[in-house]
């Protein structure tokens, strides 16, 4: 059985790891909910824009907007990868380098992949065997609709200049603080409605169409990669404190069973201690 001293070391170390973890748990779920309302209020707009750009996209012309929807042979993929600039998430970050590499080895096998990261791991993850074409990764340090948009203007020229066939976002989708569910969307080319759904965009163009299909992709566009970096960062303080919470948990499991291993090891000695003396006093008797 190990010594007084060394329990004692350990209980002092897990007490400390518990506390870093529970505070870690709270400054999360701080930003969990700041980050969930802004992601809660922003996809109900996001996602009718996108469903507005599906439906201009069928009635789009070769002259006014229809190079983001045009439909190439591909070969050239590039994959935005988005994850966090800091681990302790749990699977978080590695569920995206699973997919990422899923999509490397399955679905786009044979094509002349390249990545694009927003976050620390997956730059850390691909930067030694993949293609990396930028790591946008201090985006999270200011992470506003500016700052986004340059990175979707970015993807838009690649898509335009022909250097890029099809580009793909994956992240992880906020559902709730537990659970965060893995989404591969297309980014470029626009995605095109089926004919069976065309008849309900039935639009009236004013000005005209070519005015707004100029404004509205692009900000559709840089809209739909913003509504993607701020499901991935309120899924990130969702997993951070989720996984926080199960590692004080069972910080404190461990340190009660310590103790109870302590006190039982402190009995055993004070018993040794009592069956010395009363051996010794025997011994004197006699």
């Amino acid at each position: 059985m190990a010594n007084l001293k060394e329990i004692r070391n350990r209980i002092s170390s897990v007490s400390s790891t518990m506390q870093i973890t529970s505070a870690m748990k709270m400054v999360s779920a701080a930003k969990l909910k700041k980050a969930q309302d802004a992601i809660t209020a922003m996809r109900p707009y996001a996602d009718k824009l996108n469903e507005l750009l599906q439906g201009l996209s069928s009635v789009m012309d070769e002259d006014n907007g229809s190079k983001f929807a045009e439909q190439r042979e591909v070969n050239n993929v590039l994959i935005v990868a988005i994850t966090s600039n800091r681990g302790l998430c749990g699977a978080f970050n590695s569920n995206i380098v699973k997919q990422v590499n899923h999509l490397i080895n399955d679905t786009y096998a044979g094509k002349n992949i390249s990545i694009l990261t927003i976050g620390k791991k997956a730059n850390d993850a691909f930067s030694k065997t993949k293609n990396i074409i930028a790591n946008k990764s201090e985006l999270f340090d200011d992470l506003t609709f500016e700052n986004t948009a340059d990175i979707a203007h970015m993807l838009m020229n690649r898509f335009n200049e022909g250097q890029t066939d099809k580009i793909v976002l994956v992240y992880n989708s906020f559902k709730n603080a537990a659970t965060q569910i893995i989404k591969t969307e297309q980014f470029l080319p626009i995605v095109q409605v089926t004919k069976s759904d065309q008849h309900n965009f039935d639009y009236i163009f004013e000005p005209n169409k070519a005015d707004i299909v100029k404004t509205l992709i692009p900000k559709s566009l840089k809209t739909q990669l913003f509504k993607a970096v701020r499901d991935s960062f309120a899924s990130e303080h969702g997993a951070r404190m989720t996984a926080m919470h199960k590692a004080t948990d069972n910080a404190t499991d461990l340190r009660d069973q310590l103790k109870l291993t302590y006190n039982k090891a402190r009995q055993a000695a004070i018993t040794n201690e009592i069956l010395e003396i009363v051996g010794g006093a025997e011994a004197l008797n006699n």
